[in-house]
């Protein structure tokens, strides 16, 4: 046990001080504070002594310097069972500080605010974080405490050991300082990266906080939790069990492709990460039914991710299939009280979700993939018409729409569209043939064949055999990048078929 005689409290955060400070009174522990802090604990009737009186040092830089003095640190640095520690704060006139508590000036809030460089500049705090390591790397005789969340437990042991603290706690404390040093340096590290528009710096730090701690991860042996570098996802769960690391991983999923739909505008029926219908219909009854014909039996069990507010109409055909979550841009009420007849059934508002990371991490061992997201807004700028046969408005915007959906299955990823809905899709095959095979055999299923299908490919067709293949289905249209040594002899295939042919400018692989 460790007793506290005297603490030195700086808080950005001052709330729940009372109860904090009557337990410090309780125990005769000596208060030491300064600028706002000193003048709240004042104003709650609490005995302090304000910094510069302590250190004989009045405030300067208008105010950048306050805490920064040899006194405060030696007091909090000084090894209690160390002659030559004792001696030196004996012969400085020092005392010991045995409690630190301090939160930091609030970086993170500020950068929400305000792009004011200045602003910014004048929230980073140089004083907290100094005392702060201090008091962690001491924590054999030194207490520290970061946030009010963990008043209570301070309390606690100053109860439980009558104005002492135990090893245990100590460090633990300083466990936890550490961290919420690294994360305050991190915030800055990265703004600084921003501004500069260094998105790949020499040493790159990743943070977050923890949001949930899971059940399990992909299988029941993993241990799992999710990280935000929010304080939340930005999506709320209405109904249902627990989300489980998969269905994260497919909510996730399914945002990515339901939020690069136009606004307001069509659906995503999701299974293992990869999307097994989309439709960007207008009447969303029509487009749940477009999207779930591409595969309804794959869609069992699967997330149903809607760009729009679900209604009681669309509440009423979701119910009638077995999802494990449905998305939307909120619910209204009749449709809540339909699917909530379901208590297993997870219900997700995403209204608030806005998929703007620019940067995607995988990762292997203690490797780090890092790369921007593939998040182009397709125009038809990006394309260029080859074939002699030119599309017409409808192929070309199915198209599009083919290729928008194609960037986000698994590559080899092929799309089979008509009617702005998928009709087939092919995905993660290491032979692009086979890809084709899967989306056209998925078409011939569920009896989507049109008289108007597009294709999309992720990647070129390097050989003819491919887009044969697509063109002998029924296919008139098709997209995919250029590249390919035999672009010309696809070219000139597509020509002798009269098949509407368009090279898109960037290629949309998704491993």
């Amino acid at each position: 046990m460790k007793k506290i005689k005297r603490a030195l409290i700086s808080v950005s955060d001052k709330k729940y001080l009372k109860p904090l400070l009557k337990s410090l009174k309780k125990f005769k522990i000596e208060i030491i504070s300064s600028g706002g802090t000193y003048k709240r604990i004042r104003k709650l009737k609490y005995a302090c002594t304000d910094v510069s009186d302590y250190t004989g040092s009045g405030e300067i830089l208008n105010g950048r310097i306050k805490t920064l003095h040899p006194k405060i640190h030696a007091g909090i640095l000084y090894k209690r069972n160390d002659k030559s520690h004792c001696q030196d704060l004996i012969d400085n006139n020092f005392k010991n500080i045995d409690l630190v508590i301090v939160n930091f000036y609030p970086f993170e809030e500020i950068l929400k605010k305000t792009s004011n460089h200045k602003k910014i500049i004048e929230n980073i705090d140089v004083g907290g974080p100094t005392m702060v390591r201090s008091a962690a790397k001491n924590y054999d005789d030194v207490t520290v405490i970061t946030s009010t969340s963990q008043y209570e437990e301070l309390i606690s042991e100053l109860y439980k050991f009558k104005g002492s603290t135990s090893q245990d706690f100590r460090q633990k404390m300083s466990r936890i300082a550490f961290t919420e040093t690294a994360y305050y340096d991190t915030l800055i590290s990265n703004y600084f990266n921003k501004i500069n528009n260094d998105i790949f710096p020499e040493k790159k730090i990743i943070y977050g906080n923890l949001i949930e701690k899971l059940r399990y991860g992909e299988n029941p042996h993993q241990e799992s939790a999710i990280y935000s570098k929010n304080k939340s996802l930005n999506i709320e769960q209405l109904n249902g069990k627990q989300l489980s690391y998969n269905n994260y991983n497919d909510i996730f999923a399914a945002l990515t492709i339901s939020k690069s739909l136009p606004a307001n505008t069509g659906l995503a029926i999701i299974k293992h990460a990869s999307p097994c219908g989309v439709s960007i219909l207008k009447n969303d009854v029509e487009c749940y039914k477009k999207a779930l014909a591409c595969d309804p039996l794959s869609a069992f069990g699967g997330v149903v991710s809607c760009n729009f507010k679900i209604g009681k109409k669309l509440a009423i055909e979701l119910n009638k299939l077995f999802l494990e979550v449905i998305i939307g841009n909120n619910f209204d009420n009749e449709a809540l009280k339909i699917l909530k007849k379901k208590r297993n059934l997870r219900l997700v508002n995403a209204s608030k979700f806005n998929p703007s990371e620019i940067l995607k991490f995988s990762s292997a061992n203690e490797n780090i993939l890092v790369q921007s997201e593939d998040n182009k807004v397709f125009t038809k700028r990006d394309f260029k018409v080859v074939s002699k046969k030119r599309p017409t408005k409808s192929q070309f915007d199915n198209l599009i729409f083919a290729l928008n959906v194609c960037r986000y299955v698994k590559s080899n990823g092929v799309v089979l569209a008509s009617n702005k809905s998928t009709i087939g899709i092919g995905s993660g095959q290491p032979s692009r043939l086979d890809s084709c095979q899967i989306a056209i055999d998925k078409m011939k299923k569920f009896k989507l064949t049109s008289s108007d299908i597009v294709a999309a490919s992720d990647a070129f067709f390097p050989f003819v055999d491919g887009i044969e293949k697509l063109i002998q289905s029924g296919v008139k249209a098709v997209v995919q990048p250029a590249g390919s040594i035999n672009d010309k002899k696809i070219i000139k295939f597509a020509n002798e078929t009269n098949t509407v042919l368009i090279f898109s400018k960037t290629r949309h692989f998704r491993h």
